[in-house]
C-alpha cells in the first residue's frame, strides 16, 4: 500500500469514529432530559463536531501531502516505453560499441597531447567495464525470465552508461579542449564538477525509477548535520584543500618553510592534506587547515620572476686587511666564473656584515649573498661558494681569521726562517725541474727563477687565463689539473687538451707579448706559481741559448691549438711547427732585446 492510500485510510477512520461516537451519544440520551442533562448533551455534541472537523482536516492534509509527494520533481523524466523494454531492456548493444570506440579515441588523444592525465582514462575504462558487465548480466537475467533481478541490474547498467558519458565529456572538456586553449584549472575543480555531475545523474536515475526524493532529501539533511558536527576537523581540511587549489596560492613544486622551520617541496595537494618532501627526503603530511591558519613561507616565489632564493655564507677576516680589499677580492672571484645553481642576476656580492663587539673578537664578519636557482641544491652550492671564497683570499694572501683565544708560540729565529725558506725553495725548484720548456736551465738558473715565483691557488671551474686577454704572468702548475679551451668564431668553446701538474702554461704571452691564445680553466683545485716577464728576462739575458728550447716547446703547443681549429693532419703539423719555431724565436729575441746576442 502506498503512502497516499495509508493517509487517506487514516483520515477516513478518524471521520468514521467521530460519527459513531455522535450516534451513540444520541441513542443513549434519555427523553425527556433534565436541564443539566440537556447541557451535558449539548457539550458532547460540540466535542463530537470538533472531532469530526479534525478528522476531515487530517484527511485533507493527507491528500495534500500525498499530492505533493506525487508531483513532478526537477529531475523527473517519462517512463520508458514498452518497446524500449523489449529484449535487452532500456539500452541497445550498439551503445557499447559507441562508448568503447569513444574511449579508444579519447585514450589516443590523451596519450598524445596530455600523457599526465592517463589515470583519468583508467577510471573511464573501469566504468566502461562495469557498464559492459552489468549490461551482460541484465541480459542474461532477462533471458532466464528473472524480471525482478533483471530490472535491478538494468538500473545499474543505465547508471554506469550515464557515468561513462559524463567521464568522456569531462576528459574532452578539461583535458583536451582547455589544454588546447592553454587554460589551466586546478584538479579539484575537475573533481568537483565531475562529482556534481555524478550526483545529479544518480538523483535523476532514482527519480526516473519511481523513487520518491522528498524523504531522501529530508533524511540526507539530518545525516549531513550529524556528520558536520562529528567531522569538523576533516571537513575543515577538505575545505582548506579546495580553497588552496581554487585561489592558486600554493602549487605542486613550490618550496615551503613550515612554522616548525622545516623546508620542503610540495609533491601533491590532496583533498585533506598536502604532501611536502623535506630536504632529507622525508615526507611530511600537513593538514590543509594548518596551511590556511598559519603563516607559510613560499621560498623564492616572486610575481612574474624566476624562482630564486637568497642564501648567506659567512666568513671572518681580521682587522689587518681593509674591508674594501676583502670585498673586491671575493666579488671578483665570485663574478668572474659562473658557479652552478648561482643566479647571474642579481650577481653574488660580498658585504662587511659586522665588526667586533666590545673587543671580544679580533676580526670583522663578512657575508656573501647569492641567489640560489635550484632550491634542492642549497648545501652543495653554499659549499662551492665557500671554496671559491677560500681560494680567492688565499690567492690574495688574505688569511681567514683565527679565534681570538688561540695562542701560537714559535721559535722564530734566523735559522728557523732559513729552514722554512729552504723547504719552500726546494719545492719550487722541484716543480721547475719537471717542466720540459725549462729543461735546459742549470740548477743556479732554476733557483734564480724560483725566487721570483708567487703562489696562486685556484678553485674548481675558475678561469685562470682568458683568451685574447693581455698576458702578465706565466703559470707553473704544481698541483691539480686544468683544461685548455679555444673559443671559435661562433662563440662556442672547444676543449683542446687537459694539463696535469707539473706543467707550465701562459708562456706565449709572457715570452712574446702576444694576447692569450686560449683560455685555461681549473678542472680541480689547483696550485700554481706565477712568473712575470722581468723574471724571465733576467734569466734569458744571462744565457740567451735558453730561448731555443723555449721556442721549440712553444711552437709545438701553438700548432696543437691551430690543429684543433683548422683540422691539420700530421704532415701539416710538422711543417707548421718548423715555421712557428722560427717565428716565435724571432719574436722572443725582439721582445726581450736579444737581437744582438748570439744564439747557438
Amino acid at each position: 500500500m502506498s503512502l497516499r492510500s495509508f493517509l487517506l485510510a487514516l483520515s477516513i477512520g478518524f471521520a468514521a469514529a467521530a460519527q459513531q461516537g455522535s450516534a451513540a451519544a444520541q441513542a443513549s440520551a434519555p427523553s425527556p432530559p433534565s436541564p443539566q442533562q440537556a447541557a451535558q448533551l449539548q457539550l458532547q455534541q460540540q466535542q463530537q463536531q470538533t472531532n469530526a472537523a479534525a478528522a476531515a482536516a487530517a484527511g485533507a492534509g493527507a491528500v495534500i501531502v500525498s499530492q505533493q509527494m506525487d508531483s513532478q520533481g526537477p529531475f523527473a523524466s517519462p517512463a520508458p516505453s514498452p518497446r524500449a523494454q523489449q529484449w535487452l531492456g532500456y539500452a541497445s548493444p550498439s551503445t557499447i560499441l559507441i562508448l568503447g570506440a569513444a574511449l579508444v579515441v579519447m585514450a589516443a588523444f590523451v596519450g598524445r597531447f596530455a600523457p599526465k592525465k592517463r589515470r583519468r582514462i583508467r577510471r573511464a575504462t573501469i566504468l566502461v567495464m562495469l557498464y559492459v558487465t552489468t549490461f551482460a548480466l541484465a541480459a542474461v537475467l532477462h533471458w532466464v525470465q528473472a524480471e525482478g533481478w533483471s530490472r535491478r541490474v538494468w538500473f545499474l547498467a543505465d547508471l554506469f552508461e550515464v557515468l561513462v558519458v559524463i567521464d568522456l565529456v569531462a576528459i574532452l572538456l578539461f583535458d583536451l579542449v582547455l589544454l588546447a586553449l592553454r587554460i589551466e584549472i586546478a584538479n579539484i575543480v575537475h573533481d568537483l564538477a565531475l562529482g556534481a555531475a555524478y550526483i545529479l545523474a544518480f538523483i535523476g536515475m532514482l527519480h526516473r525509477s519511481g523513487v520518491q526524493l522528498s524523504g531522501i532529501i529530508a533524511t540526507s539533511a539530518v545525516v549531513t548535520v550529524v556528520l558536520g558536527l562529528s567531522l569538523q576537523a576533516t571537513l575543515g581540511n577538505v575545505l582548506g584543500g579546495i580553497a588552496l587549489q581554487l585561489d592558486d596560492s600554493i602549487h605542486v613544486g613550490d618550496w615551503l618553510q613550515l612554522p616548525t622551520g622545516q623546508q620542503g617541496k610540495v609533491k601533491a595537494i590532496r583533498w585533506r592534506h598536502t604532501v611536502v618532501e623535506t630536504r632529507n627526503w622525508d615526507t611530511v603530511i600537513v593538514p590543509n587547515s594548518a596551511l590556511l591558519n598559519d603563516n607559510i613561507l613560499i621560498l623564492g616565489e616572486r610575481e612574474d620572476q624566476p624562482t630564486q632564493h637568497r642564501m648567506w655564507v659567512y666568513f671572518n677576516v681580521d682587522f689587518r686587511y681593509s674591508p674594501e680589499e676583502v670585498i673586491n677580492v671575493v666579488e671578483d672571484a665570485l663574478q668572474s666564473t659562473p658557479i652552478p645553481n648561482v643566479a647571474a642576476f642579481p650577481p653574488p656580492n660580498c658585504i662587511c656584515f659586522d665588526f667586533a663587539r666590545q673587543g671580544a673578537e679580533s676580526f670583522a664578519n663578512y657575508a656573501v649573498r647569492y641567489w640560489l636557482t635550484d632550491l634542492a641544491q642549497d648545501d652543495p652550492t653554499s659549499s662551492a661558494v665557500r671554496v671559491r671564497v677560500y681560494v680567492a683570499l688565499k690567492r690574495a694572501n688574505i688569511p681567514l681569521a683565527l679565534p681570538g683565544t688561540a695562542v701560537f708560540v714559535s721559535h722564530d729565529d734566523p735559522e728557523h726562517r732559513e729552514r722554512k725558506q729552504a723547504r719552500e725553495m726546494a719545492h719550487r725548484v722541484a716543480a721547475l725541474e719537471q717542466i720540459e720548456m725549462l729543461s735546459s736551465l742549470s740548477s743556479e738558473e732554476r733557483v734564480q727563477l724560483a725566487s721570483f715565483m708567487r703562489l696562486a691557488p685556484f678553485g674548481r671551474s675558475e678561469v685562470i687565463t682568458r683568451q685574447n686577454a693581455t698576458a702578465h704572468w706565466l703559470y707553473v702548475l704544481t698541483k691539480g689539473e686544468v683544461e685548455v679551451k679555444v673559443r671559435g668564431d661562433n662563440g662556442a668553446e672547444k676543449l683542446v687538451t687537459r694539463m696535469v701538474a707539473p706543467n707550465v702554461f701562459g708562456e706565449m704571452g709572457v715570452v712574446t707579448g702576444e694576447p692569450r691564445t686560449a683560455s685555461v680553466i681549473a678542472a680541480s683545485e689547483v696550485e700554481c706559481y706565477r712568473l712575470d716577464k722581468e723574471a724571465f728576462q733576467r734569466v734569458l739575458k744571462q744565457r740567451p741559448q735558453i730561448a731555443e728550447s723555449v721556442s721549440n716547446v712553444m711552437a709545438r703547443r701553438r700548432v696543437e691549438l691551430a690543429a684543433v681549429r683548422e683540422g691539420l693532419d700530421a704532415d701539416q703539423k710538422k711543417a707548421r711547427v718548423r715555421e712557428e719555431k722560427t717565428r716565435i724565436l724571432e719574436s722572443l729575441q725582439t721582445f726581450f732585446g736579444l737581437q744582438d746576442e748570439k744564439l747557438n
